[in-house]
């Protein structure tokens, strides 16, 4: 596979890690092509990994860990929006949006840890591998990020859909619950 063909098929999925990292879809197209750009000039080593996708979204993680020490340094972090009203019907994206920043609240390679977990389904062996540590360290971060998580977002039930005559509309049972 050549680069262009790389790019075609694996920037997207590439760009979603970059978001979830830096939380700003300007941010994650910058450290994309930042990380684009590095994978291009070495394609030929790059294209001799066993996985060319896992070795650019090394570099990725790699570039935003290393924006994420130079912003803290800086003393620039972001605040967690304020809670929103639980009947409102909107909810489930204003949790979302929750979960992002209390996401981006996290340490780096904490953060890193989940995301490559939940968003990639990467095992503990195969991030441990991409991040050089040790599998223990691995569970030990993703453990301890779930936690923060749970604290910072509360687990609430999801708004109930009411139909245009006002009365709420039960929902949908399911084998098993």
């Amino acid at each position: 596979m050549d680069f262009v063909e790389f790019v075609q098929h694996r920037s997207a999925a590439l760009f979603r890690t970059a978001y979830i990292l830096t939380g700003s879809q300007d941010s994650a197209e910058d450290l994309l092509q930042e990380a684009l750009e590095k994978a291009c000039r070495h394609w030929n080593r790059v294209a001799v990994a066993d996985s060319p996708e896992a070795y650019v979204r090394r570099i990725v993680v790699n570039l935003a860990n290393d924006r994420w020490r130079r912003l803290r340094r800086a003393g620039e972090h972001s605040d967690l929006a304020d809670h929103v009203d639980p009947r409102d019907p909107y909810r489930l994206v204003d949790l979302r949006d929750e979960l992002v920043q209390a996401l981006h609240a996290l340490p780096i390679g904490m953060r890193t840890v989940v995301v490559l977990h939940y968003l990639h389904d990467m095992g503990d062996q195969e991030i441990a591998e991409t991040l050089r540590i040790s599998p223990s360290a691995v569970r030990s971060q993703l453990a301890r990020g779930l936690a923060k998580l749970r604290t910072a977002v509360p687990r609430s039930e999801p708004p109930v859909p009411v139909p245009d005559d006002g009365r709420p509309t039960p929902l949908p049972q399911f084998e098993g619950a």
